[in-house]
């Protein structure tokens, strides 16, 4: 007996150690974690360092937000998610290239776009970085092993353009493959309804077809060949040959092995990569040494930008007139959902709100509001439209476009001072679809089914274990005409456009950037800079301003509650072509959680472009 209570004595203290020492771990971990969230420290850049960019990441419009959840779960083995600030990495580059610690930029590796980031609208504002870099006359060294469109579209800015001699540049152009469940929810029993307004808004042909309509196969095709073309006269430009050229090359094997690439002229020379790094040693004077030639990360050089709050990064501007105030950088990125929205969306109530404090902050002097969204709520996207029509009558608002900014995007962006976009902006899709959802086919198969009683003749219609009547959708239809109309008229007012015209160009109908300039939807092609210095102007900014950012960055709290919802199980294993099936599927199918409208109304894109 005496030993029993010894040993469980001991086994009692050793769990309480454990626990405590558990806790300690987890508290030390997150006061880690908030601290590497809420502190920059300058890192020091030696005299004649390369500016490096590994393109392995995701470039998003928003700031980075620090997530407990997927910074936990990559401490258990998971892929840690990197991004990089679209602005931020611009201002870097801006800055390299008048710092004398700086000798040139060597960029490498592959992008591992998400969600609506590393779209090709940011990929040509960071281009145009590159090119004001090069105006200071250092070198930009890019090395390529496998480069997709994506590397090859950024890279082909460089000086040198060096391809493995066992690499490959595919150039083969862009392509949509839109994914159809029609058949999948036909064979299982769920049962699609839809109304809508426009030939072109095909948002809901992926649950009603099982594939193109004609109409929509017409704007697709249109709107990838007004995005090919702006990528090949700029890669050609570049590379000093027309684009004719580039699409022979993309037409006669859309995959250059490397004596191909070449001799094509899209790259420079062929090296391995240990060559390649010996010359950078042999450039920043560490010829024959053991350690690394002289560098620095984008990541640690952004902490030299001159942020003088943590979570507030600040920048002189380039206006004209008093120095005191501030424009303040909104990111509406990610589908526009009711409510508050989580990571990655743009929840209506909690812009709507972030917009109002704003306009009624006297030191914020203008707003400029970053839009890279398919659109989604049309009842969210009329909560923040409002808001912005109410600081707009206070302040200048001025719009900047990334790579999407469309339907419920474009409906957002509207009533503003100046609308700047990107000529592979996405943009337009004025119209409006509802989608009404049964499971009635699939409960009665399973042996599952229903019976009501009611005291209203609609008081079930928002029901799912039936279809809709007649009747019940002709009131969706009405309510589907009436946002429609409301839409058409709202865009026609905002821009001093005459109705019947911008019924013409609505339709649902998608435009390239390039093209929404010509038919009045877009005033300026220009990135989120020019934006920010036309709103600093037109308040009568100097230089002195500073430029604030929303989404903030979270707090200890927040980023608890977060981790403490669940971590998922690590995975280091490349995706193979299943698991890359099972993504697909698994981003269109959180597409269709994101469709909560309380009116089941949206102005959305279609769920998946699948630009590649």
């Amino acid at each position: 007996m005496k030993n029993f209570f010894a040993s469980m004595l001991g086994t009692v203290a050793g769990l309480m150690i454990c626990a405590v020492g558990g806790t300690i771990v987890v508290i030390g971990l997150f006061v880690a974690l908030a601290s590497a969230g809420n502190s920059q420290k300058a890192a020091p850049v030696e005299k004649g360092s390369y500016l490096v960019l590994d393109l392995s990441v995701n470039i998003t419009d928003a700031p980075a937000q620090l997530d407990g959840a997927a910074l936990l779960g990559s401490l258990s083995g998971g892929k840690e998610e990197k991004t990089w600030q679209l602005r931020t990495l611009t201002r870097a580059l801006r800055k390299a290239a008048h710092d004398d610690n700086i000798a040139g930029v060597f960029m490498f590796g592959r992008f591992a776009p998400e969600g609506y980031g590393t779209g090709y609208a940011a990929l040509k504002e960071a281009r145009a970085a590159l090119e004001e870099f090069k105006v200071s006359k250092k070198p930009i060294v890019a090395y390529l092993e496998e480069a997709t469109l994506r590397e090859t579209y950024l890279a082909s800015g460089a000086d040198e353009v060096i391809l493995d001699p066992y690499g490959l540049v595919l150039l083969p152009g862009l392509a949509s493959e839109p994914m159809f469940f029609a058949g999948a929810m036909e064979k299982f029993g769920v049962g699609v309804q839809v109304t809508r307004v426009g030939k072109y808004k095909s948002a809901i042909e992926p649950f009603i077809r099982t594939d193109m309509s004609p109409a929509s196969r017409e704007q697709l095709q249109k709107l990838l060949d007004d995005l090919w073309s702006d990528l090949r006269a700029d890669i050609g430009a570049s590379r000093k040959f027309s684009p004719e050229k580039i699409q022979a090359l993309a037409d006669s094997a859309g995959m250059l092995m490397p004596q191909a690439a070449l001799e094509s002229g899209l790259v420079t020379r062929l090296a391995y990569r240990d060559e390649v790094i010996s010359e950078l040693k042999m450039r920043t004077g560490r010829q024959g040494a053991t350690e690394p030639f002289k560098q620095v990360s984008l990541a640690d050089y952004a902490s030299t930008l001159g942020d003088d709050q943590p979570a507030v990064p600040v920048e002189k501007g380039h206006a004209q007139g008093t120095k005191d105030g501030q424009v303040a950088v909104i990111y509406a990125e990610g589908a526009i959902v009711d409510g508050e929205g989580q990571h990655g969306e743009v929840g209506g109530e909690k812009f709507a709100r972030e917009i109002r404090k704003l306009r009624q902050d006297k030191e914020v002097k203008a707003i400029v509001l970053r839009v890279n969204s398919p659109g989604g709520s049309a009842t969210a996207s009329e909560h923040i439209q409002r808001e912005l029509r109410l600081a707009k009558q206070e302040k200048p608002v001025v719009i900047s476009m990334g790579a999407y900014a469309a339907s419920g995007g474009y409906w957002i962006s509207a009533y503003s001072d100046r609308i700047y976009a990107e000529p592979t902006t996405i943009t337009g899709s004025i119209g409006v679809f509802g989608l009404q959802f049964d499971i009635q086919k699939l409960a009665n198969n399973l042996g599952v089914t229903f019976d009501r009683v009611k005291t209203g003749r609609f008081a079930d219609a928002e029901t799912i274990s039936r279809p809709k009547t007649p009747e019940e959708l002709a009131i969706v239809q009405n309510m589907v005409d009436w946002i429609y109309e409301q839409f058409v008229g709202k865009v026609a007012d905002a821009r001093g456009l005459p109705r019947d015209r911008v019924h013409e160009i609505a339709q649902g109908r998608v435009w390239s950037g390039a093209e929404a300039i010509k038919i009045g939807l877009v005033d300026e092609i220009g990135g989120l800079d020019a934006a920010i210095n036309f709103a600093a102007q037109k308040a009568g900014l100097a230089p002195g301003y500073t430029v604030t950012e929303f989404p903030r960055k979270k707090a200890l709290g927040e980023l608890i509650a977060e981790a403490l919802e669940g971590i998922k199980p690590g995975n280091t294993r490349a995706a193979g072509a299943l698991s890359r099936m099972k993504s697909h599927v698994e981003a269109q199918i959180r597409a269709l959680d994101q469709f909560n409208d309380p009116r089941g109304v949206y102005a959305r894109l279609p769920l998946e472009l699948g630009l590649k």
